[in-house]
Protein backbone atom coordinates (compact mmCIF):
# COMPACT_ATOMS: atom_id res chain seq x y z
CA UNK A 1 0.00 0.00 0.00
CA UNK A 2 1.04 3.38 -1.03
CA UNK A 3 1.50 6.16 1.89
CA UNK A 4 -1.65 7.61 2.87
CA UNK A 5 -1.67 11.20 3.77
CA UNK A 6 -4.62 12.14 5.60
CA UNK A 7 -7.68 10.65 7.37
CA UNK A 8 -10.66 10.86 4.93
CA UNK A 9 -8.30 9.15 2.16
CA UNK A 10 -7.43 6.50 5.33
CA UNK A 11 -11.37 5.96 4.96
CA UNK A 12 -11.53 5.64 1.93
CA UNK A 13 -9.03 3.16 1.38
CA UNK A 14 -11.16 1.10 3.97
CA UNK A 15 -14.01 1.20 1.76
CA UNK A 16 -11.87 0.02 -1.22
CA UNK A 17 -10.68 -3.10 0.17
CA UNK A 18 -14.04 -4.27 1.29
CA UNK A 19 -15.77 -3.67 -1.99
CA UNK A 20 -12.75 -5.09 -4.09
CA UNK A 21 -12.22 -8.24 -2.59
CA UNK A 22 -14.61 -11.09 -3.33
CA UNK A 23 -17.31 -12.32 -0.50
CA UNK A 24 -15.39 -9.62 2.28
CA UNK A 25 -16.47 -10.30 5.75
CA UNK A 26 -15.19 -8.25 9.17
CA UNK A 27 -13.76 -10.63 11.21
CA UNK A 28 -15.34 -11.29 14.51
CA UNK A 29 -11.81 -11.51 15.97
CA UNK A 30 -8.63 -10.58 14.79
CA UNK A 31 -4.69 -9.93 16.29
CA UNK A 32 -1.04 -10.14 15.71
CA UNK A 33 0.99 -12.73 17.86
CA UNK A 34 4.18 -14.00 18.57
CA UNK A 35 4.32 -17.42 18.34
CA UNK A 36 6.55 -20.21 20.03
CA UNK A 37 7.65 -22.92 17.97
CA UNK A 38 8.25 -26.56 18.21
CA UNK A 39 12.44 -27.55 18.90
CA UNK A 40 11.79 -30.35 16.59
CA UNK A 41 8.88 -29.70 15.13
CA UNK A 42 9.39 -26.89 13.35
CA UNK A 43 6.35 -25.91 11.77
CA UNK A 44 4.32 -26.78 15.51
CA UNK A 45 3.06 -23.77 17.29
CA UNK A 46 3.21 -24.38 20.83
CA UNK A 47 1.67 -20.87 22.18
CA UNK A 48 0.64 -17.83 20.53
CA UNK A 49 1.03 -14.56 22.53
CA UNK A 50 -0.79 -11.48 21.56
CA UNK A 51 -0.22 -8.30 22.97
CA UNK A 52 -3.44 -6.91 22.11
CA UNK A 53 -6.75 -8.59 20.89
CA UNK A 54 -9.60 -7.27 18.92
CA UNK A 55 -13.10 -8.53 19.72
CA UNK A 56 -16.03 -7.26 17.22
CA UNK A 57 -14.17 -4.02 16.86
CA UNK A 58 -11.64 -2.25 14.78
CA UNK A 59 -12.50 -3.11 11.64
CA UNK A 60 -10.35 -0.27 9.36
CA UNK A 61 -7.73 -2.24 10.98
CA UNK A 62 -8.75 -5.78 10.22
CA UNK A 63 -8.90 -4.79 6.80
CA UNK A 64 -5.43 -3.15 6.17
CA UNK A 65 -3.93 -6.48 7.56
CA UNK A 66 -6.21 -8.27 5.26
CA UNK A 67 -4.49 -6.00 2.02
CA UNK A 68 -0.79 -6.56 3.08
CA UNK A 69 -1.66 -9.81 3.13
CA UNK A 70 -2.65 -9.90 -0.52
CA UNK A 71 -0.08 -7.68 -1.41
CA UNK A 72 2.27 -10.38 -0.35
CA UNK A 73 0.32 -12.86 -2.55
CA UNK A 74 -1.58 -14.56 0.74
CA UNK A 75 -5.42 -14.42 -0.18
CA UNK A 76 -7.69 -14.50 2.96
CA UNK A 77 -10.45 -17.42 3.05
CA UNK A 78 -13.19 -15.49 4.25
CA UNK A 79 -15.51 -19.24 4.10
CA UNK A 80 -13.36 -20.33 7.00
CA UNK A 81 -13.89 -19.99 10.39
CA UNK A 82 -10.71 -19.13 11.12
CA UNK A 83 -7.34 -17.98 8.91
CA UNK A 84 -3.94 -17.80 10.28
CA UNK A 85 -0.67 -16.51 7.98
CA UNK A 86 2.92 -15.91 8.94
CA UNK A 87 3.90 -11.91 8.31
CA UNK A 88 6.92 -10.42 7.50
CA UNK A 89 9.16 -7.26 7.11
CA UNK A 90 6.93 -6.09 3.79
CA UNK A 91 3.37 -6.51 5.52
CA UNK A 92 4.59 -4.61 8.22
CA UNK A 93 5.55 -1.51 5.90
CA UNK A 94 2.71 -1.66 3.89
CA UNK A 95 0.30 -1.47 6.93
CA UNK A 96 2.86 1.88 8.43
CA UNK A 97 2.07 2.97 4.84
CA UNK A 98 -1.81 3.17 5.36
CA UNK A 99 -1.43 4.06 9.11
CA UNK A 100 0.28 7.46 8.65
CA UNK A 101 -2.07 9.82 9.20
CA UNK A 102 -2.44 8.37 12.90
CA UNK A 103 0.78 7.83 13.50
CA UNK A 104 1.43 11.09 15.66
CA UNK A 105 -1.35 10.45 17.48
CA UNK A 106 -1.07 9.35 21.42
CA UNK A 107 -1.44 5.21 20.96
CA UNK A 108 -5.13 5.31 22.46
CA UNK A 109 -7.47 2.22 22.49
CA UNK A 110 -8.32 2.80 18.86
CA UNK A 111 -4.25 2.65 17.89
CA UNK A 112 -3.01 -0.35 19.62
CA UNK A 113 -2.94 -2.19 16.55
CA UNK A 114 -0.63 0.93 15.02
CA UNK A 115 1.51 0.38 18.04
CA UNK A 116 1.80 -3.29 17.38
CA UNK A 117 2.82 -2.55 14.37
CA UNK A 118 5.30 -0.17 15.17
CA UNK A 119 6.77 -1.55 17.67
CA UNK A 120 6.99 -5.07 15.67
CA UNK A 121 9.03 -3.72 12.47
CA UNK A 122 10.78 -1.64 14.54
CA UNK A 123 12.21 -4.83 16.85
CA UNK A 124 12.86 -6.55 13.52
CA UNK A 125 14.64 -3.88 11.84
CA UNK A 126 17.37 -3.37 15.06
CA UNK A 127 17.44 -7.09 16.11
CA UNK A 128 16.65 -9.29 13.31
CA UNK A 129 14.34 -11.47 14.58
CA UNK A 130 12.85 -13.92 12.53
CA UNK A 131 9.74 -13.07 10.88
CA UNK A 132 8.30 -16.73 10.69
CA UNK A 133 7.76 -16.18 14.51
CA UNK A 134 4.89 -14.01 14.24
CA UNK A 135 1.56 -14.72 12.88
CA UNK A 136 -1.77 -12.65 12.15
CA UNK A 137 -4.76 -14.40 12.85
CA UNK A 138 -8.49 -13.73 12.20
CA UNK A 139 -11.95 -16.03 13.37
CA UNK A 140 -14.82 -14.95 10.81
CA UNK A 141 -17.84 -17.05 12.60
CA UNK A 142 -17.69 -18.51 16.17
CA UNK A 143 -17.22 -22.09 15.49
CA UNK A 144 -15.02 -25.32 16.96
CA UNK A 145 -11.40 -24.42 17.38
CA UNK A 146 -8.74 -25.75 14.65
CA UNK A 147 -5.48 -24.21 15.22
CA UNK A 148 -3.35 -23.46 18.21
CA UNK A 149 -3.43 -19.60 17.75
CA UNK A 150 -7.43 -18.86 17.30
CA UNK A 151 -7.76 -21.12 20.61
CA UNK A 152 -5.31 -18.63 22.43
CA UNK A 153 -7.29 -15.99 20.64
CA UNK A 154 -10.23 -16.93 22.20
CA UNK A 155 -8.90 -17.47 25.21
CA UNK A 156 -7.36 -14.04 25.51
CA UNK A 157 -10.91 -12.73 25.05
CA UNK A 158 -12.34 -14.29 27.84
CA UNK A 159 -9.54 -13.64 30.16
CA UNK A 160 -9.80 -9.78 29.11
CA UNK A 161 -13.37 -9.77 29.62
CA UNK A 162 -13.43 -9.01 25.73
CA UNK A 163 -16.79 -11.62 26.28
CA UNK A 164 -18.76 -13.29 28.63
CA UNK A 165 -18.07 -16.66 30.49
CA UNK A 166 -20.01 -19.41 28.83
CA UNK A 167 -20.93 -17.17 25.62
CA UNK A 168 -18.09 -18.43 22.96
CA UNK A 169 -17.59 -21.89 21.06
CA UNK A 170 -14.51 -23.84 23.04
CA UNK A 171 -15.48 -26.87 21.20
CA UNK A 172 -11.96 -28.27 19.79
CA UNK A 173 -9.38 -26.45 21.65
CA UNK A 174 -7.96 -29.76 23.97
CA UNK A 175 -7.58 -31.08 20.43
CA UNK A 176 -5.73 -28.02 18.80
CA UNK A 177 -3.48 -27.25 21.77
CA UNK A 178 -0.65 -29.56 22.24
CA UNK A 179 0.44 -30.90 25.33
CA UNK A 180 3.87 -29.04 26.55
CA UNK A 181 6.03 -28.81 29.13
CA UNK A 182 6.14 -25.42 30.65
CA UNK A 183 9.36 -23.52 31.91
CA UNK A 184 9.64 -20.17 33.00
CA UNK A 185 6.51 -19.32 30.86
CA UNK A 186 7.95 -20.91 27.57
CA UNK A 187 6.44 -24.33 25.75
CA UNK A 188 9.00 -27.55 25.64
CA UNK A 189 7.96 -30.06 23.31
CA UNK A 190 7.26 -33.71 25.27
CA UNK A 191 9.38 -34.70 22.27
CA UNK A 192 11.97 -32.70 22.13
CA UNK A 193 12.78 -33.53 26.02
CA UNK A 194 12.36 -37.31 25.30
CA UNK A 195 14.83 -37.73 22.79
CA UNK A 196 17.56 -35.24 23.84
CA UNK A 197 17.03 -36.37 27.48
CA UNK A 198 20.76 -38.07 27.82
CA UNK A 199 22.49 -35.07 26.49
CA UNK A 200 20.12 -32.66 28.32
CA UNK A 201 20.83 -34.19 31.27
CA UNK A 202 24.39 -35.23 30.97
CA UNK A 203 25.37 -30.88 29.98
CA UNK A 204 23.24 -29.99 32.95
CA UNK A 205 20.45 -28.29 30.32
CA UNK A 206 18.07 -30.09 31.08
CA UNK A 207 15.24 -27.51 31.96
CA UNK A 208 13.19 -26.55 35.11
CA UNK A 209 9.75 -27.74 34.55
CA UNK A 210 7.24 -26.36 36.57
CA UNK A 211 4.27 -28.25 34.83
CA UNK A 212 2.60 -30.39 31.76
CA UNK A 213 -0.47 -29.32 30.12
CA UNK A 214 -2.04 -27.84 27.26
CA UNK A 215 -2.92 -24.37 28.35
CA UNK A 216 -0.60 -22.12 30.04
CA UNK A 217 -1.33 -19.87 33.42
CA UNK A 218 -3.43 -17.01 33.42
CA UNK A 219 -0.14 -14.75 35.05
CA UNK A 220 1.53 -15.54 31.49
CA UNK A 221 -0.62 -13.68 29.50
CA UNK A 222 -2.81 -11.69 31.65
CA UNK A 223 -1.91 -8.57 33.65
CA UNK A 224 -4.73 -8.26 36.54
CA UNK A 225 -6.28 -5.00 37.89
CA UNK A 226 -4.90 -3.56 40.45
CA UNK A 227 -7.09 -4.66 43.32
CA UNK A 228 -7.22 -8.87 42.18
CA UNK A 229 -5.15 -10.90 43.85
CA UNK A 230 -3.91 -14.29 42.96
CA UNK A 231 -1.14 -15.48 45.67
CA UNK A 232 -0.28 -18.70 43.77
CA UNK A 233 0.06 -18.63 39.66
CA UNK A 234 -0.98 -22.81 39.43
CA UNK A 235 -4.20 -21.21 41.06
CA UNK A 236 -5.77 -20.07 37.47
CA UNK A 237 -5.59 -21.34 34.30
CA UNK A 238 -5.36 -19.02 31.01
CA UNK A 239 -9.20 -18.46 29.29
CA UNK A 240 -10.63 -17.96 33.48
CA UNK A 241 -11.66 -14.60 34.01
CA UNK A 242 -11.33 -12.79 37.06
CA UNK A 243 -13.28 -9.25 37.95
CA UNK A 244 -11.72 -6.18 39.38
CA UNK A 245 -11.34 -7.21 43.43
CA UNK A 246 -10.88 -10.74 42.94
CA UNK A 247 -8.73 -12.63 45.75
CA UNK A 248 -7.28 -15.97 45.23
CA UNK A 249 -5.90 -17.70 48.17
CA UNK A 250 -3.49 -20.45 47.61
CA UNK A 251 -4.24 -23.86 49.02
CA UNK A 252 -7.16 -25.67 47.48
CA UNK A 253 -8.36 -22.85 45.16
CA UNK A 254 -8.66 -23.04 41.54
CA UNK A 255 -10.27 -21.42 39.03
CA UNK A 256 -10.40 -23.23 35.48
CA UNK A 257 -10.77 -21.94 32.05
CA UNK A 258 -13.76 -20.30 30.96
CA UNK A 259 -14.97 -20.07 34.33
CA UNK A 260 -14.67 -17.14 36.89
CA UNK A 261 -16.01 -13.90 39.18
CA UNK A 262 -18.56 -11.17 37.82
CA UNK A 263 -16.99 -8.97 41.28
CA UNK A 264 -14.95 -8.86 44.07
CA UNK A 265 -15.21 -12.65 45.47
CA UNK A 266 -13.16 -14.50 48.02
CA UNK A 267 -11.83 -17.58 46.28
CA UNK A 268 -10.27 -20.59 48.63
CA UNK A 269 -12.30 -23.34 46.87
CA UNK A 270 -12.62 -24.66 43.44
CA UNK A 271 -14.61 -23.01 40.51
CA UNK A 272 -14.69 -25.64 37.79
CA UNK A 273 -15.02 -25.17 33.93
CA UNK A 274 -18.04 -23.04 33.10
CA UNK A 275 -18.48 -22.26 36.41
CA UNK A 276 -19.45 -18.30 37.59
CA UNK A 277 -19.85 -16.70 40.77
CA UNK A 278 -21.04 -13.12 41.70
CA UNK A 279 -19.83 -10.00 43.46
CA UNK A 280 -19.58 -10.22 46.87
CA UNK A 281 -19.61 -13.92 46.92
CA UNK A 282 -17.26 -16.31 49.08
CA UNK A 283 -16.13 -19.60 48.36
CA UNK A 284 -14.98 -21.21 51.30
CA UNK A 285 -11.84 -23.52 51.69
CA UNK A 286 -11.90 -26.39 49.92
CA UNK A 287 -14.90 -25.70 48.58
CA UNK A 288 -16.25 -27.06 44.93
CA UNK A 289 -18.07 -25.62 42.39
CA UNK A 290 -19.09 -28.51 39.92
CA UNK A 291 -18.82 -28.09 36.00
CA UNK A 292 -20.85 -29.44 33.39
CA UNK A 293 -18.86 -32.83 33.61
CA UNK A 294 -18.40 -32.90 37.46
CA UNK A 295 -22.38 -34.07 37.98
CA UNK A 296 -24.28 -31.12 37.05
CA UNK A 297 -25.95 -33.42 34.09
CA UNK A 298 -24.73 -30.27 31.77
CA UNK A 299 -26.19 -27.46 33.02
CA UNK A 300 -23.59 -24.91 33.99
CA UNK A 301 -23.94 -23.84 37.61
CA UNK A 302 -24.10 -19.41 38.73
CA UNK A 303 -23.12 -18.90 42.16
CA UNK A 304 -25.00 -15.51 42.74
CA UNK A 305 -23.98 -11.93 44.94
CA UNK A 306 -23.13 -12.03 48.27
CA UNK A 307 -23.31 -15.73 48.94
CA UNK A 308 -21.48 -17.55 51.19
CA UNK A 309 -20.28 -21.47 50.22
CA UNK A 310 -18.71 -23.06 53.67
CA UNK A 311 -15.52 -24.72 53.83
CA UNK A 312 -15.62 -28.05 52.12
CA UNK A 313 -18.88 -28.18 50.53
CA UNK A 314 -19.67 -29.18 46.74
CA UNK A 315 -21.92 -27.08 45.26
CA UNK A 316 -23.75 -29.03 42.21
CA UNK A 317 -27.26 -26.78 41.89
CA UNK A 318 -26.69 -23.22 40.76
CA UNK A 319 -27.67 -21.04 43.48
CA UNK A 320 -28.99 -17.13 43.65
CA UNK A 321 -27.90 -14.26 45.62
CA UNK A 322 -27.83 -14.08 49.64
CA UNK A 323 -27.07 -17.79 49.81
CA UNK A 324 -25.75 -19.93 52.43
CA UNK A 325 -24.21 -23.61 52.46
CA UNK A 326 -22.53 -24.59 54.91
CA UNK A 327 -19.25 -26.56 55.57
CA UNK A 328 -18.79 -29.88 54.38
CA UNK A 329 -22.45 -30.28 52.53
CA UNK A 330 -22.85 -31.62 49.29
CA UNK A 331 -26.10 -30.24 47.61
CA UNK A 332 -26.82 -32.37 44.41
CA UNK A 333 -29.42 -31.86 41.95
CA UNK A 334 -30.44 -34.94 43.43
CA UNK A 335 -30.14 -34.25 46.85
CA UNK A 336 -33.17 -34.43 48.92
CA UNK A 337 -33.99 -31.42 50.46
CA UNK A 338 -36.74 -30.74 53.45
CA UNK A 339 -37.94 -27.65 54.26
CA UNK A 340 -40.96 -27.11 56.65
CA UNK A 341 -43.47 -25.11 55.72
CA UNK A 342 -43.11 -22.08 57.82
CA UNK A 343 -39.49 -21.66 56.08
CA UNK A 344 -41.07 -22.30 52.68
CA UNK A 345 -43.01 -19.34 53.39
CA UNK A 346 -40.14 -17.14 54.10
CA UNK A 347 -38.04 -18.64 51.04
CA UNK A 348 -41.07 -17.73 48.62
CA UNK A 349 -41.43 -14.20 49.75
CA UNK A 350 -38.02 -13.55 48.20
CA UNK A 351 -38.37 -15.67 45.06
CA UNK A 352 -41.86 -14.97 43.60
CA UNK A 353 -41.84 -17.28 41.11
CA UNK A 354 -41.14 -20.36 43.20
CA UNK A 355 -44.86 -22.13 43.38
CA UNK A 356 -43.95 -25.33 44.60
CA UNK A 357 -45.58 -27.35 47.46
CA UNK A 358 -44.16 -29.95 49.59
CA UNK A 359 -41.89 -30.62 52.52
CA UNK A 360 -39.34 -32.60 50.80
CA UNK A 361 -37.72 -31.19 47.24
CA UNK A 362 -35.18 -32.24 45.34
CA UNK A 363 -32.81 -29.37 45.00
CA UNK A 364 -32.60 -29.03 41.45
CA UNK A 365 -36.12 -27.70 42.07
CA UNK A 366 -34.38 -24.90 44.37
CA UNK A 367 -31.83 -24.18 42.08
CA UNK A 368 -31.35 -20.42 41.57
CA UNK A 369 -33.33 -19.47 44.79
CA UNK A 370 -32.36 -16.33 46.18
CA UNK A 371 -31.62 -15.65 50.29
CA UNK A 372 -31.57 -20.01 50.76
CA UNK A 373 -29.32 -21.55 53.64
CA UNK A 374 -28.66 -25.25 53.21
CA UNK A 375 -27.78 -26.83 56.35
CA UNK A 376 -27.07 -30.26 57.83
CA UNK A 377 -29.39 -31.14 61.26
CA UNK A 378 -26.74 -32.59 63.12
CA UNK A 379 -28.77 -35.18 65.13
CA UNK A 380 -30.99 -36.64 61.78
CA UNK A 381 -28.20 -35.85 58.98
CA UNK A 382 -31.06 -34.77 56.63
CA UNK A 383 -30.23 -31.97 54.41
CA UNK A 384 -32.76 -29.09 55.19
CA UNK A 385 -33.27 -25.78 53.85
CA UNK A 386 -34.41 -22.31 55.46
CA UNK A 387 -34.61 -18.80 54.93
CA UNK A 388 -30.99 -17.11 55.00
CA UNK A 389 -31.04 -14.33 57.96
CA UNK A 390 -27.10 -13.87 57.91
CA UNK A 391 -25.51 -11.25 55.60
CA UNK A 392 -22.30 -12.06 53.45
CA UNK A 393 -20.48 -9.33 53.40
CA UNK A 394 -16.39 -9.32 51.87
CA UNK A 395 -13.83 -7.20 53.63
CA UNK A 396 -13.35 -3.99 51.89
CA UNK A 397 -9.95 -3.50 52.56
CA UNK A 398 -9.19 -6.87 51.13
CA UNK A 399 -11.12 -6.72 47.62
Amino acid sequence: MEIIETADAFKVLIENIKSSIPNYKNPLAFGIARVDLGQLNVDKTLQATYPIINWNENFGSAAIFIQALLEQGIEVDFTQSEFVSTINLAFLKSCLNAFTPYSDEAYGDAHKNIQVVSALYNQIISSGSLEGEFKVTFIFSDEALKSVEATYLKLYALSQAKVEIRSINLNGAFGALPNVAWSNGSPIELEYLREFEIELKLSNEYPHIDFVDKFPRFLQHIIPADNTRILDTSKVRFGAQLAAGTTVMPGASYINFNAGTTGSVMVEGRISSSAIVGAGSDVGGGASILGVLSGTDGNPISVGKNTLLGANSTCGIPLGDGCIMDAGIAILEGTKVAINSKELAKIKEVNKNFIQEGEVFKAKDLAGLHGVHFRQNSQTGAITASRSTREIKLNAELH
